[in-house]
């Protein structure tokens, strides 16, 4: 069974999925994998080609924006807000435990105008904390006027 956790109705993250596991996605409604987790970081888990071609088997697009462990970039953040306004569905992001995937996803939601205060509780929901890139959240949010 997956360990997909939802964030909002067109968000969920999750731990690194495999390529069996899109099924269940896909009856979730599920249109777009996000691939957050840099190929390499673990050789023995499938890699982000396997995921696409799982996923583009089911019907589902798929989008990667690695995050390695040295942490976000405004380009990164930007990608995740295009990609997540270009959805035509819901969003399953997966990186290596759904940490880097969450944080990400309040990173652009925040950029686009979210309420953080929202956003961490979703998060916190989900058993994600945000306050690793809270700062960078209400920085995002002041700029929209939130």
């Amino acid at each position: 069974m997956s360990d997909f956790r939802k964030l909002s109705p067109a968000m969920y993250a999750s731990p690194q999925i495999l390529p069996n596991q899109l099924d269940e996605a896909k009856s979730l409604g599920i249109t777009l994998v996000i691939n957050n987790r840099p190929d390499g970081e673990a050789p023995d888990e499938p890699q982000g080609a396997q995921i696409e071609a799982a996923a583009r088997a089911v019907g589902m697009d798929y989008v990667a924006i690695p995050i390695s462990h040295s942490g976000f970039s405004e380009p990164q953040v930007a990608a995740m807000e295009q990609v997540l306004e270009g959805a035509s569905g819901p969003v399953l992001a997966y990186c290596r435990s759904g940490t880097r995937s969450t944080l990400l996803w309040a990173l652009a939601q925040a950029r686009s105008g979210q309420s953080p205060d929202d956003l961490a509780m979703a998060a916190q929901a989900a058993g994600y904390d945000l306050s690793p890139v809270r700062p960078a959240m209400d920085m995002f949010a002041a700029s929209k006027g939130k």
